[in-house]
C-alpha cells in the first residue's frame, strides 16, 4: 500500500477524530484519562496551527488512514511530546509509522525541542517496538502534565 504524508489540513479533522476514537477503542483506552477525550481531537487542525507543533496525516488510497504530531510537553521547557499517532490497521506494518515517526522528530528538531517524550499503554506492542527502534527508551514515570492518567508506559528520546 503507498502512502503519503503531508501536514493536516481542516478538511482532515473529522477524519483524524474518527481514526483516534477507533484506535483508542481498539485498544481499551476508551475510558477516563486517554487522549480521545482531549478537546483537540476533534478540531487536530486548529490545535496543531500554532508554530511550536506540528500534526501530520497519512493518506492512502485518496483516504487519511493515520496521523501524528508533536507539541510542548506542559512544565517541562525544550521538551516536545509525540501525540496522537494512530493509524488504522490496514496500514500497520506498511512503514507508515517509521515514515511518520521521522517527520515528526525531524519537525521537532526544526522547531528546537531537545528531547521528545511520549505516553503509551501496555497491549499497544507493535507501536512500543516502533519507538525503541527509532531510539525511545522506557523511562519509569511520566513527564510533564497530559493529563493521561490512563497510560501506562513512558518514553524519551533526546534529539
Amino acid at each position: 500500500m503507498r502512502f503519503a504524508i503531508r501536514p493536516i489540513q481542516s478538511r482532515d479533522d473529522a477524519d483524524v477524530a474518527a481514526i483516534i476514537r477507533a484506535v483508542m477503542s481498539e485498544f481499551g483506552a476508551d475510558g477516563p484519562g486517554f487522549a480521545l477525550h482531549d478537546a483537540e481531537v476533534d478540531a487536530m487542525h486548529d490545535a496543531y496551527a500554532r508554530a511550536d507543533r506540528a500534526y501530520f496525516v497519512v493518506e492512502s488510497g485518496g483516504r487519511v488512514r493515520g496521523g501524528g504530531g508533536i507539541a510542548p510537553l506542559d512544565a517541562e521547557p525544550g521538551v516536545c511530546e509525540l501525540r496522537k499517532m494512530y493509524f488504522l490497521p490496514e496500514l500497520r506494518g506498511r512503514g507508515a509509522g517509521d515514515a511518520l515517526i521521522r517527520r515528526c522528530l525531524d519537525a521537532a528538531r526544526t522547531l528546537g525541542y531537545r528531547r521528545c517524550y511520549l505516553e503509551t499503554l501496555t497491549g499497544m506492542d507493535a507501536a512500543q517496538r516502533l519507538y525503541e527502534r527509532h531510539g525511545f527508551t522506557r523511562i519509569p514515570a511520566a513527564l510533564g502534565n497530559t493529563g493521561h492518567f490512563g497510560c501506562n508506559r513512558f518514553y524519551l528520546l533526546d534529539l
